[in-house]
């Protein structure tokens, strides 16, 4: 059985789609707010340039999707599978972003347990990088259950490698 990379995915508070072209000027609106990208190594994602090469890698890559509030219908970010192993069982998610009113927990929390529970029907492990300086990204991994697992280099956009804390969470019983 093959990797579902973009199934549609449903819980109590979002809606996980794939994204579309359509969905450039609603996500890029989230995206362009500064906040957003100030731990990140690519720090200037806002500027509609640089998000113009994120949002084609996102859509090149097959895996990615928008996060939508079920209360507002609104595109609130985005978030993305990538680079299924098989022979690994690994997957890793990852080029995740909410609007800063969705921070805090309960709306990150729930879309990666949905994209855990579907991952986990397909891998045995999922990995995450989070750059080494972007504090607040690693606590929301770490608040998800993910457990530090070494350190990785990591290309982002136009950008040199950077030292990314590489996390992963294994499934249930392994």
């Amino acid at each position: 059985m093959s990797f579902d990379l973009q199934p549609r995915l449903k819980g109590e508070l979002i809606e996980l789609r794939p994204l579309t072209p359509e969905d450039w000027d609603d996500l890029f609106t989230v995206a362009s707010d500064s906040f957003i990208w100030e731990q990140h190594p690519e720090s200037d994602r806002y500027r509609e340039d640089v998000f113009k090469v994120f949002f084609k890698e996102a859509l090149d890559s097959g895996g990615a999707f928008v996060v939508i509030d079920n209360k507002t219908q609104q595109i609130i970010g985005s978030t993305r599978f990538h680079g299924y192993d098989s022979e690994k069982s690994e997957i890793e998610i990852g080029w995740t972003f909410l609007a800063r009113e969705y921070w805090g927990g309960r709306y990150n929390r729930e879309m990666k347990q949905l994209m855990l529970a579907h991952a986990f029907n397909f891998v045995e492990s999922v990995v995450f990088f989070v750059d080494e300086n972007n504090i607040r990204s690693q606590k929301a991994t770490e608040k998800i259950g993910a457990i530090r697992n070494g350190l990785a280099k990591k290309v982002y956009g136009n950008r040199p490698a950077s030292l990314n804390v590489k996390y992963v969470i294994r499934k249930a019983g392994n």
